[in-house]
């Protein structure tokens, strides 16, 4: 029988981690139960750390939030911060999976499970946001995008944990949006996704642009040069398209059961393209 420890601290955690240094740790457990029921992980032990308060919240800190990496996906959603500064990450936690699984998986986990086809990720990505990594000696803050190493692989140490996330605040006007391509309506898994935040000036001229996209490489993808060619172009269907083979030559898709390397290079190509009905043109 697997042992399982469920600490009501940060102080429990690390004596507990300290007695079990292999156990995995999980909050959620939405993506390493399947694991463990697939047979594809076999802890010797598990420690539950979804009753650490340390994890839980979102706090105002000025310039920034900070967001606790055992909030679940619906606790965010509803959370008056999140919606009022970060539209594009509400969007996108309103389309991850099923309400079951909204309710259970937290933003830790998302970002630690590390899929390409995560859905915070890209809203993290084009909001700058950064990791907090807490050991019992130390904590350590880093972006995103340098945190995401693979799929399934993030730059975590034996006995560290992600406590949360940094998101800096807009100043300005930006448009916020995310959506996402599956193989059907409902708690469907991206065969690409786009997440873009736009700064458009009073005659729709695109000031500044932040682009990420899921499922089309073996990390969220951005695209600089993309996000150059928009600034100081009016958000129409002619400056998309022009930026379209810039960001479909920086694109690295698979092809898996999903959906083919190429079909996955149009989706994100179209995405780009719906940007154009932010603009209304």
């Amino acid at each position: 029988m697997r042992p399982v420890f469920l600490p009501e601290n940060l102080r429990e955690l690390w004596e507990t981690w300290n007695q079990a240094p292999t156990a995995s740790v999980y909050a959620g457990g939405t993506d390493l139960l399947v694991k463990l029921r697939a047979g594809l992980a076999e802890p010797p032990a598990l420690i539950c750390i979804e009753r650490l308060k340390e994890l839980k919240g979102v706090r105002d800190e000025g310039a920034t939030v900070f967001v606790g990496a055992g909030n679940t996906h619906a606790e965010l959603l509803a959370d008056p911060l999140i919606q009022t500064h970060f539209p594009v990450l509400a969007q996108a936690l309103g389309v991850l999976a099923g309400p079951p699984i909204r309710h259970m998986g937290t933003i830790g986990g998302n970002v630690v499970n590390a899929s390409p086809a995560g859905d915070t990720l890209p809203p993290l990505y084009v909001l700058d946001a950064e990791v907090e990594i807490w050991s019992r000696t130390r904590s350590l803050r880093m972006p995103i995008s340098r945190f995401i190493l693979g799929p399934g692989q993030a730059l975590l140490k034996p006995g560290e944990l992600v406590g949360g996330l940094w998101i800096r605040k807009l100043s300005g006007d930006w448009i916020h949006h995310y959506e996402k391509v599956g193989l059907r309506k409902a708690q469907a898994c991206a065969v690409a996704s786009l997440a873009a935040i736009l700064k458009v000036d009073g005659n729709g001229i695109i000031e500044e642009a932040r682009l990420a996209w899921g499922s089309v490489g073996p990390t969220v993808a951005v695209c600089p040069k993309a996000e150059e060619a928009l600034k100081g172009r009016p958000l129409c269907v002619e400056t998309l398209r022009d930026a379209m083979p810039v960001v479909q030559a920086a694109l690295s898709p698979i092809d898996d059961i999903r959906a083919s390397a190429a079909h996955r290079r149009a989706v994100a190509g179209n995405l780009l393209m719906r940007l154009a009905l932010l603009g209304g043109k």
